[in-house]
């Protein structure tokens, strides 16, 4: 079984080789304390297992806690490449199973005031990297700051967490509002957290629409449905992740089944109307891969 799970990883490692295209997921959800980072983190970990290389991106600039989850020491961190220390490539850091992560800094207030300039420079500096791989998963700061705007702007999905609190609903929608209605992003995949059944989980995602379709325009589609799971904090206690920790628990068995789902959400073929990451990569696809597509 292990040796068909290899040759299978291996398989389709070597069939994204020659794919230029990265897929981009922006993970955000307005409120903190729904789970962003957890989701983000063990999304990334089951993405590996299925054969994908995946970076994941701390998009709180100023309190990271990427690193901190995972217990890992960093040197470096986006401060420095803003400040043309380093490049991209230079501060990447390994997390479990090959994760690559771009770390951000923790207690900078200055990083999150970024010039409008900062922000377009950053989001540039992604499509000079030269580190191979196929997803990019982005860890929004909470809120509506200008640096959570740019990312999700950026992505090519925006992943909205939820949980059962008004607040988080409330957030939530601020957060749609400001997207679609000022800068065009109009697709909103949601993800309800901490539910204590599939039920509870659609009629959250009901309440949210209500007063999105009512007063704004924007689709939203419920993705994921992950459950309360006491597991999941005692993964965050060993600064592991549940997927590796405990992967039968039912937050384990629904995060994977989200993160095989996300892999099938196509990528653009073209840019779109705004700033995008790895915008080189979305425009420069190989013409034999072209022709044969064609075909």
């Amino acid at each position: 079984m292990n040796n068909w799970y290899q040759d299978q990883a291996s398989g389709l490692r070597l069939m994204h080789q020659s794919d230029n295209k990265v897929q981009v997921i922006a993970v955000t959800g307005g409120k903190g304390g729904v789970g962003k980072t957890n989701i983000t983190l063990n999304m990334a970990l089951a993405m590996t297992a299925l054969g994908k290389r995946v970076m994941v991106l701390d998009g709180d600039l100023g309190l990271a806690n990427v690193d901190v989850l995972l217990g890992i020491r960093v040197n470096r961190n986006l401060s420095h490449v803003l400040r043309g220390e380093c490049s991209l490539d230079e501060v990447l850091v390994e997390g479990p199973q090959g994760i690559k992560i771009v770390p951000a800094t923790s207690g900078n207030q200055s990083m999150t005031e970024l010039s409008p300039l900062e922000h377009v420079s950053l989001i540039r500096a992604f499509s000079e990297m030269k580190t191979p791989l196929d997803v990019l998963l982005v860890d929004t700061a909470a809120g509506i700051s200008d640096m959570v705007l740019s990312f999700s702007r950026a992505a090519q999905e925006v992943m909205m967490v939820v949980c059962d609190e008004p607040t988080s609903i409330t957030d939530a929608y601020a957060l749609i509002k400001i997207l679609s209605r000022d800068f065009g992003v109009y697709r909103f995949k949601i993800v309800a957290n901490m539910v204590r059944s599939q039920r509870e989980g659609q009629e959250l995602f009901a309440r949210l629409t209500k007063v999105t379709d009512r007063f704004l325009d924007a689709n939203l589609e419920l993705v994921a449905c992950i459950p309360f799971d006491g597991n999941v904090r005692l993964a965050v206690r060993r600064q592991a992740l549940v997927v590796s920790q405990y992967p039968q628990s039912p937050a384990s068995v629904a995060i994977r089944a989200l993160a095989a789902r996300a892999l099938t959400w196509p990528v653009p073929q073209q840019a779109g109307g705004h700033l995008q990451f790895f915008i080189e990569k979305l425009l420069s696809r190989p013409i034999v891969e072209q022709d044969v597509r064609s075909q």
